[in-house]
Parts: structure tokens; C-alpha cells; sequence
């Protein structure tokens, strides 16, 4: 604990001198960050802890934008979206959810108004099916073979 300043004493010597004895003492040396420049607030940005925060955490950053332009991104990037789908109904609950989002959008006055219409369910979806890879083809079984049975676990789990 640090002693008392002395009566009499001004309190910018007192410190001058609290911090040449820790200066001889070695408490300054090692720490970390020593030779770094320090992180100062560009102009005094009264958002810096933000935006520090946002740095030291790792935050999306596209998390942080409107809605509206949320949307607009996403409907940029629905053909690479729906490229690593499997199934078609799978495509067209995704595009349905979309468009109902995009819908709620319009409809919403806050935030800004940027311009986003709706997605052209059956054009994705024929560039989809244009371009998804040929499903694997089962080994069909030989026509003097019966279809196998599933067991009970088989259509529980399928």
C-alpha cells in the first residue's frame, strides 16, 4: 500500500516521486504491451468502446447492419445459398421464408428504406436444378429379387 502524501508536499511532486521509486524498484519492467503504441481514440470517437469491442470479441460485423439491408445481401447470395441444398422442397421452404421476410421488410417503416423486392421462386429454382450435382443413383435391385422389408427401427428413423 502506498504511504500517505506528506503535508506541505504539492501532489504533483508526491506522484513524481511514487513513480521514480517504483522506477528503481523494477515494478515498470515486463509489463505487457511495453514498445507497443498505444490504442487512443481517433479524434475523440465517442463510439470507440464500441467499436473496440467489436474488434476484441470478434463480432459479425453484418450482424450490425438494418434489416433491410440484411435482406438485400441475402437475396444477393441465394443462388450460392441454395447450391448446397438437397432437396427441393428443402429450396422452396428457404425461398418461401424469404420472400415472407422480405414481405415483413416492406411492410416495416423503421430503419432505412432500401429497395428489395421479392425472389423469383421458380427462376431459382430451375437454376437449381440445372445446376445441383446428379443425386447418387440407389443399385436398383434385380427384377427376380423382392424388394427387402424395412424393419421397424428403419422406419422409425427414416
Amino acid at each position: 500500500m502506498t504511504e500517505r502524501k506528506p503535508p506541505g508536499m504539492r501532489t504533483q511532486d508526491w506522484v513524481e516521486a511514487q513513480i521514480q521509486q517504483a522506477q528503481k524498484a523494477g515494478e515498470f519492467d515486463d509489463l505487457a504491451g511495453a514498445g507497443k503504441p498505444l490504442r487512443l481514440a481517433d479524434q475523440h470517437d465517442p463510439d470507440w468502446w464500441v467499436k473496440d469491442f467489436i474488434r476484441r470479441e470478434q463480432v459479425d460485423t453484418e450482424a450490425l447492419l438494418p434489416a433491410a439491408v440484411q435482406l438485400r445481401k441475402e437475396k444477393q447470395q441465394v443462388r450460392e445459398k441454395v447450391a448446397g441444398m438437397r432437396r427441393e422442397s428443402e429450396v422452396r421452404d428457404y425461398l418461401a421464408d424469404l420472400n415472407q421476410r422480405i414481405l415483413v421488410s416492406i411492410r416495416d417503416t423503421t430503419g432505412p428504406v432500401v429497395p428489395v423486392g421479392t425472389v423469383n421462386e421458380e427462376e431459382i429454382l430451375e437454376h437449381w436444378r440445372a445446376h445441383r450435382p446428379e443425386p447418387a443413383q440407389a443399385d436398383a435391385a434385380t427384377p427376380d429379387e423382392a424388394p427387402r422389408k424395412k424393419s421397424f427401427w428403419q422406419k422409425l428413423f427414416s
